[in-house]
C-alpha cells in the first residue's frame, strides 16, 4: 500500500472525558496512537482538519474535508469521522471516484475499555487495500458503498440501505 493519508475531524471516537465539566470533549486525534500501539507496517500521515461532533458539521465543514480530500496526492485516504454525519460526509465525497476513500469512527470513544474503535480502524485499512476507487464506510464490521449506507440508530450500527 502507498502511503495512508488520515483525516480526522473529531467524533467520538476522540472524545475524552473532561472532570472539570463533568462531560466529553472531543480530544486529541487518537488515530497515530492506535497506529503506533499496533506497529503497523505502512506509512501514513495524519492531518487534523477540525475537532468537530459530526451533529454539528456544517456544509462548509464538509466543503473543507472535500477539498483535502481533492487536493491529496494520496489515493488511499482514511477519514475519521464521527457516525451521525458520517453518511453525509460520505455522499459529499462520493463524486470522487479515482482515489480509494473510506470513512470509519467509533460508537464509542477509543479511550473506552469496550470500543469499538480498534476494530473499526483495522477494518478500514485492510479493506483500503483491496477496494476498488471509490467511496466507503467501514463500521462494525462491514465495509459499504457510501451511496447504500445508513446508520440505524436504535441498534447501534450501520446497515445497507433498504433502496
Amino acid at each position: 500500500m502507498q502511503t495512508l493519508q488520515i483525516f480526522t475531524t473529531g467524533g467520538t471516537i476522540d472524545k475524552q472525558y473532561f472532570d472539570a465539566l463533568s462531560d466529553f470533549q472531543i480530544g486529541d486525534p487518537v488515530i497515530g496512537g492506535i497506529l503506533q500501539q499496533m506497529n503497523v507496517g505502512f506509512d501514513y500521515q495524519v492531518d487534523e482538519l477540525m475537532r468537530r461532533d459530526s451533529l454539528d458539521m456544517t456544509d462548509e465543514d464538509r466543503r473543507q474535508i472535500q477539498t483535502q480530500v481533492c487536493e491529496s496526492k494520496a489515493q488511499h485516504i482514511l477519514i475519521m469521522h464521527g457516525t451521525d454525519g458520517m453518511v453525509e460526509t460520505a455522499s459529499r465525497l462520493n463524486e470522487l471516484s479515482d482515489k480509494k476513500i473510506v470513512l470509519t469512527g467509533a460508537l464509542q470513544p477509543a479511550a473506552f475499555s469496550e470500543t469499538d474503535a480498534i476494530f473499526n480502524i483495522g477494518c478500514a485499512i485492510g479493506a483500503i487495500q483491496g477496494l476498488t476507487p471509490g467511496v466507503y464506510i467501514a463500521m462494525n464490521g462491514q465495509v459499504f458503498a457510501a451511496d447504500k449506507v445508513v446508520k440505524n440508530r436504535a441498534e447501534h450500527r450501520f446497515e445497507t440501505a433498504l433502496v
